[in-house]
């Protein structure tokens, strides 16, 4: 059976910075992702996007978090 990951938002953070972003945590994420275990919750993904100050880029975000489903 395939464990299910919960990426917290701090992950999601760290992971999506446009400078310097971690790789230690970019690594990881991209790896649970290419796996499909990576899941996000309503309010982790909300927290996300309130992070987004430009509409371009919170429209891109939503469409690339869109990806993910919600564990249930």
């Amino acid at each position: 059976k395939i464990m299910r990951v919960l990426v917290d938002t701090c992950i999601w953070s760290l992971a999506l910075r446009r400078t310097a972003p971690e790789p230690k945590h970019t690594d990881k994420l991209r790896e649970l992702i290419s796996e499909n275990r990576a899941y996000l919750i309503g309010p982790i993904r909300q927290e996300i996007l309130s992070g987004v100050a430009q509409q371009q880029q919170f429209n891109k975000l939503r469409t690339v978090l869109a990806a993910f489903p919600d564990l249930l």
